[in-house]
């Protein structure tokens, strides 16, 4: 009997030391919030929402996408300094630490990335263009030039044959389509973006910056900072068809619920954030979330939104049901982009 007792607590020791041993294991969903004011990932456990990790990133992070796996995450480093701006942070999230960098050699200050598929949709704010990065060859294999001033966010359309950015001193935005030639990929020997791609400007008001693509395709509503209204453009015929005011001081962010029922809007120099009703084009609800709001993410089944408020060093968790501030992550000093990881 005495055997046996201790053959189980020595098991037991085992277990535990071989626990302890073993590498972290993320979350198999868990939100990613760049810290600006810390410059670190703050990796925040979906169902618990507690921070279970930190990680270094880059000067001035702005922007963070995961990829596909769930098992990396890739942070835009926007303000100038030891070449910083030339770079886009990679991060292992399985081993919570950074690992090489991509270096985007001349084009400078990236800012909004997205992945399709498995590849890394990019702007670079201070050469007016947007790129695609392919992790599996870790090169650049395709870049496009906007013409417009601070290219700033990016919406990668479904199939990857339509993208979108957002020019917020131009007050425009820039539609690339692909016209012709074989489906957009890598082609013969390994080159990207065969065949031609045609890029539309569309004028929309002034501080054009966040924006989202409805979630049937038809339509993109663009939030213009400086003139107080949202801008509706329709996909198809590349038109504004509506221009409809809305109350805000310096709207930063803007995203649509997964049903496509509601648009929500942060503003960076308020308090709230502002919920509109997609159908009719009107505010039915504002949020107090207690200070001016950056980063703006719907989770994928479209339960909750997470906002990031600077003064609050935290993110807002808001029921999309009720429609009010749930709980508060804190997470660090003035959060800003954030991301969905899912791990596979």
């Amino acid at each position: 009997m005495r055997w046996t007792t201790s053959l189980v607590v020595l098991t037991g020791l085992g277990a535990t030391v071989a626990a302890l041993a073993l590498p972290f294991q993320p979350p198999s969903a868990s939100l990613l919030v760049l810290d600006k004011g810390d410059q670190s990932l703050a990796i925040v456990d979906a169902a618990s929402l507690n921070v279970v990790g930190r990680v270094p990133t880059g000067p001035d992070p702005h922007e963070v996408a995961a990829s596909p796996d769930g098992t990396r995450a890739y942070v835009s480093n926007y303000t100038a300094g030891n070449g910083a701006d030339h770079t886009i942070t990679v991060i292992d999230l399985q081993q919570r630490k950074a690992i090489a960098p991509i270096d985007l050699g001349a084009l400078d200050r990236p800012h909004g990335v997205e992945f399709s598929g498995d590849d890394l949709y990019f702007t670079a704010e201070g050469s007016k263009v947007v790129g695609r990065y392919d992790p599996s060859a870790a090169r650049i294999d395709w870049v496009m030039g906007t013409g417009q001033d601070r290219t700033h966010m990016i919406i990668v359309a479904p199939g990857a044959n339509e993208l979108f950015t957002t020019n917020v001193s131009s007050g425009t935005v820039s539609i690339l389509e692909r016209s012709s030639g074989a489906p957009f990929g890598r082609g013969r020997g390994g080159r990207g973006g065969a065949g031609d791609w045609h890029v539309t400007t569309v004028p929309v008001g002034r501080g054009a910056e966040g924006f989202d693509l409805s979630p049937d395709g038809k339509t993109l509503w663009v939030a213009n900072a400086q003139d107080a209204t949202v801008s509706i453009i329709d996909v198809a015929t590349k038109k504004v068809t509506a221009t409809v005011p809305v109350s805000f001081r310096a709207a930063n962010r803007l995203k649509f619920t997964p049903d496509g029922r509601l648009a929500l809007i942060s503003d960076l120099a308020g308090h709230e954030l502002i919920v509109m009703d997609v159908a009719s084009r009107r505010e039915t609800k504002r949020i107090d979330v207690k200070g001016g709001a950056a980063g703006l993410l719907v989770e994928p089944d479209g339960a909750r939104a997470f906002l990031s408020v600077g003064s609050q060093n935290a993110v807002a968790v808001i029921d999309l049901r009720s429609l009010e501030v749930t709980t508060w992550i804190p997470t660090g000093r003035n959060p800003d982009g954030l991301a969905w990881a899912v791990r596979r």
